[in-house]
């Protein structure tokens, strides 16, 4: 599945919470703030390095691990 090439686990980054391949940035992070304002535009704002592809596979892993 090409979105979940997008999804890293790895226990030297961030204790091996689910992040964004690359980055820093955990599943867990976009998907409070898109439950917060909902605002996608915000998002890749507040961190420019994601794309409208790593947050759709972030919401896909969420649904995929629920």
């Amino acid at each position: 599945m090409p979105q979940m090439e997008r999804i890293e686990l790895d226990p030297r980054v961030c204790n091996g919470r689910p992040v964004i391949k690359g980055t820093r940035i955990p599943v867990s992070v976009i998907l409070d703030q898109i439950a917060e304002d909902g605002s996608w535009d915000r998002l890749i704002e507040g961190y420019p390095e994601l794309t409208r592809e790593d947050i759709q596979a972030a919401l896909k892993y969420a649904v995929l691990t629920a």
